[in-house]
């Protein structure tokens, strides 16, 4: 039975965290070592951690450096076969690590098996939404344009290919093995920058598992109106693809920048901002007007909300945006119904 690293990151968490090492001891595939890395948390964290004896858990208390220097430091401990990425305040379903390591023992040529994943509030409440990413046939166009993986929580990835993308810096003055980009002007893009250099630079295919097994906590501070800061961090991640697949980003820079200004649209959207909504969405459409053919319902709906949000008084925004989340809701659980089936 191969042995699986689960990495945990946690900063200020004291009220989440415990419930995220228990999903983790609940999985069915208990050939598991788990390195929780405290990033200089100022609440009690780490003591919460602290009062779980499971043996297979280690716990490394570090200075706040941030999510990816503390994922870094828990793949420099990191014995396993593959290894799984748990955010601290994310959950998983009982049987998540051992169907994605019977679907990676069935496909060598698969390095990151993901997920679909169910949205959670703060409080731990199915909020009746879904990450529902495209799951097989992914091409580089998904991979630049998608995220196809759309949340960490959801990757078992083999260390072979993490292994792949290492690379050596100085760290207090001694060399040291990197796995995440600690840049800060990534700090936004990390995991996808990750994703990108084990399909661009290592040439790992990567492949999703058509069940809701990950729950990802939607956390209202952490929609905090950075947009800004999100598109330049994907600039320069797009700078930085750049150097190492031009021949990639040539062909789909233009695309893979207006859908994640689509994106950050949306996350205006959410976060009430219509003036920046409607900004985005249509330097969007600028950036790559082919999107109206590619995607014409995300594209239009994203759109529209921006102008309605925009124009129409607050009371009648809102009851129009409830009936889209029925609606979308509705029609998201059709489709986990017949994935099931």
């Amino acid at each position: 039975m191969k042995l699986v690293s689960v990495i945990i990151s946690v900063y200020n968490l004291e009220s989440l965290i415990a419930a995220t090492l228990q999903s983790v001891f609940n999985q069915t595939y208990k050939n598991l070592e788990i390195i929780v890395v405290d990033d200089g948390s100022k609440d009690r964290s780490a003591e919460v951690c602290e009062t779980f004896k499971d043996p297979r858990m280690k716990l490394i208390r570090q200075k706040n450096r941030g999510a990816s220097a503390a994922r870094n430091t828990a793949m420099r401990h990191a014995q396993g076969d593959y290894i799984a990425i748990l955010d601290g305040d994310d959950l998983w379903l009982p049987e998540k690590i051992e169907k994605q390591v019977k679907h990676l023992e069935q496909s060598p040529q698969i390095g990151i098996s993901y997920t679909q994943s169910a949205f959670i509030d703060e409080a731990g409440e199915s909020m009746g939404l879904y990450q529902m990413p495209k799951l097989t046939d992914i091409t580089i166009r998904d991979i630049l344009c998608r995220n196809p993986i759309s949340n960490g929580s959801s990757a078992v990835i083999r260390k072979e290919a993490i292994d792949q993308i290492k690379f050596q810096d100085y760290l207090d003055g001694e060399l040291t093995d990197f796995y995440w980009d600690e840049e800060k002007a990534l700090q936004s893009s990390e995991d996808v920058d990750f994703w990108f250099r084990i399909a661009l630079q290592a040439g790992w295919k990567m492949e999703g598992i058509g069940e809701i097994l990950t729950l990802y906590r939607i956390n209202s501070k952490g929609l905090s109106a950075k947009l800004l800061s999100k598109q330049e961090s994907w600039e320069r991640l797009l700078e930085k693809t750049r150097n190492y697949a031009p021949t990639e980003m040539a062909q789909w820079e233009k695309p893979a920048r207006a859908y994640h200004l689509r994106y950050l649209a949306r996350r205006a959207v959410t976060l009430r901002d219509g003036r920046t909504a409607l900004k985005l969405a249509w330097d969007a459409i600028v950036t790559h007007p082919k999107m109206w053919i590619e995607e014409p319902i995300r594209t239009g709906v994203t759109f529209a909300a921006a102008c309605f949000l925009s124009l129409l008084p607050k009371s009648l925004y809102q009851q129009l945006e409830e009936l889209g989340i029925k609606l979308s809701a509705r029609s998201q659980k059709r489709q986990v119904a017949q994935f099931k089936s």
